[in-house]
């Protein structure tokens, strides 16, 4: 992996750890708040990465509130039961109420 690759995960973990409980954000959100908008993906690997290293991956879905990267996590439905220990109810790998929910960090962190 690339040294910048890297550092760009190290902006991406110090922006998740910002996300509030009880709410969520996107790849894209983060990937935009770090002037990387095409990087979505990249944030995704990212949160891929982010075992051990205290982040909340669990509060990062996809742009429409699915919990795409659940199967990175260990167990059957681990990021979902961490999203419902928050108050964050989830059906069908989707989270629920979620423009409500969603924290953007473009405008969260001025």
């Amino acid at each position: 992996m690339k040294p910048e690759t890297l550092g760009f995960f190290d902006k991406v973990y110090e922006v998740a750890r910002l996300i509030p409980y009880g709410r969520v954000t996107s790849y894209g959100a983060i990937a935009k708040y770090l002037g990387a908008a095409k990087s979505a993906r990249i944030v995704g690997y990212a949160m891929n990465g982010s075992f051990g290293k205290d982040v909340p991956a669990h509060r990062v879905v996809n742009r429409n509130g699915l919990l795409s990267g659940k199967h990175h996590f260990e167990g059957t439905n681990l990021m979902q039961q961490l999203l419902e220990s928050e108050g964050i109810l989830v059906k069908e790998n989707q989270v629920q109420n979620f423009n409500e929910l969603f924290w953007d960090p473009s405008k969260e962190l001025l």
